[in-house]
C-alpha cells in the first residue's frame, strides 16, 4: 500500500528494550492525505527506517511504501501501518538510498 500525502506531525521517538534484549527504535508520523473523509494516517516505522522518515520534514508532500496488518488481542483486533520506503514528492532523489543501484 501506498500513503500520499502532506507530512504534518513527527511524533516522538519512542526506544527501548525487548524481552530478550534486543534494543528497539520506533517513531510514528501524520500523513494528511486527499481523501474526503478520515484523511489523516498514522504511519509507523521501526529500526533504520526511522533515520530514512527524518529525513523528511514537516510540511513536506510525500509517498510512503507501507504493510498493514491486523492483530488480535483479547478478542479486539487492532490495525498499524508500518512505513518501509520514504520519498519526498518535491524532491528527485529518494530518501531510501539503502540499495542503489547504476541502473
Amino acid at each position: 500500500m501506498e500513503v500520499k500525502g502532506k507530512l504534518i506531525k513527527k511524533l516522538q521517538a519512542e526506544a527501548g528494550t525487548s524481552k530478550n534484549g534486543k534494543a528497539w527504535e520506533s517513531q510514528t508520523c501524520l500523513i494528511e492525505t486527499d481523501d474526503k473523509f478520515n484523511n489523516i494516517v498514522a504511519v509507523k516505522c521501526m529500526g533504520d527506517k526511522v533515520k530514512q522518515m527524518n529525513k523528511l520534514n514537516e510540511g513536506d508532500m510525500v509517498n510512503i511504501s507501507c504493510n498493514v496488518y491486523s492483530r488480535e488481542y483479547n478478542g479486539k483486533y487492532y490495525n498499524q501501518i508500518d512505513g518501509w520506503w520514504f520519498a519526498n514528492q518535491n524532491d528527485s532523489s529518494e530518501t531510501n538510498n539503502d540499495n542503489d543501484m547504476p541502473f
